[in-house]
């Protein structure tokens, strides 16, 4: 059974940004009345701005914090006003992942560690070898020891796919409105399927909603769910093998040189 049951923007205005975005403009009566909602579009559609807007909407944590601190939810804070939705069951029980986060909490632990690392080195000689012993097992390793809190292991320990991946195993839980924003961004075809193994395995209790924006068409292929096409005009529900996403793919895997001598002549 799902938490939130329909989502609307209710605005008439149409410009300027973000209210000229596609999917600002129709969003109306969206139902996601589903385990599984897949919102799918080109580039610029408002794909992202929709699951940013139900983020903070539900305050929703990031990687690094809460939906509300970030300063990249700019759009989000602009149609707050105007979000409407329909709860099935009201919860605040989920976890917003955005690939751009993912990044931005690796870099941030590296910068914190290398600014106390430089902190440290310039105590050198100046106070005993054992004080900075300890600052080094406690302060310089604050970020490492966070990291290590919240998802088991080192990050810095996997490759990039990997960490991406043991970080949304992580976080991704039993009961909760789960948004994935791109997760596909640092993920193989094979790890791609891990994920959906993944979300497979939290509907198996029937506490756990999954509303995704993604180009993937292995992602797209998740059982049972429930694809949005998003274009200049509309919302419109459609069937996996119709979204263009799919039919470009199967297209070009069918016959790459078709689409590569365009390129050629």
């Amino acid at each position: 059974m799902t938490f939130i049951k329909n989502f609307s923007v209710n605005t008439t205005k149409t410009h300027p940004f973000p209210y000229n975005i596609p999917a600002v403009r129709n969003a109306r009566q969206l139902s996601l009345n589903q385990p599984v909602t897949i919102l799918v579009g080109d580039n610029g559609c408002g794909k992202s701005t929709l699951l940013e807007t139900i983020g903070l909407y539900m305050n929703l944590p990031l990687i690094g914090g809460y939906s509300k601190n970030s300063s990249s939810f700019e759009a989000a804070q602009i149609l707050l006003p105007y979000i409407d939705i329909e709860w099935r069951r009201s919860t605040q029980m989920g976890f917003f992942f955005r690939a751009e986060d993912f990044s931005d909490f690796l870099k941030s632990a590296e910068r914190d560690r290398n600014r106390i690392h430089n902190d440290i080195s310039d105590l050198e000689g100046r106070v005993s070898e054992q004080t900075i012993r300890e600052m080094s097992n406690g302060s310089m390793n604050y970020s490492l020891n966070n990291m290590y809190r919240e998802y088991g292991t080192d990050m810095e320990g996997f490759s990039h796919g990997e960490a991406y991946l043991k970080i949304l195993e992580t976080r991704i839980g039993d009961k909760g409105v789960f948004l994935l924003d791109e997760p596909e961004a640092a993920l193989s075809p094979l790890k791609q399927l891990s994920l959906i193994f993944l979300i497979m395995q939290k509907l198996e209790k029937p506490n756990a909603q999954f509303i995704i924006s993604t180009h993937s068409p292995i992602l797209m292929g998740i059982p049972n769910a429930v694809l949005y096409e998003i274009d200049d005009h509309a919302i419109t529900k459609t069937p996996y093998d119709d979204t263009e996403h799919y039919r470009i793919t199967r297209q070009f895997l069918q016959n790459p040189q078709y689409y590569l001598r365009l390129y050629e002549e």
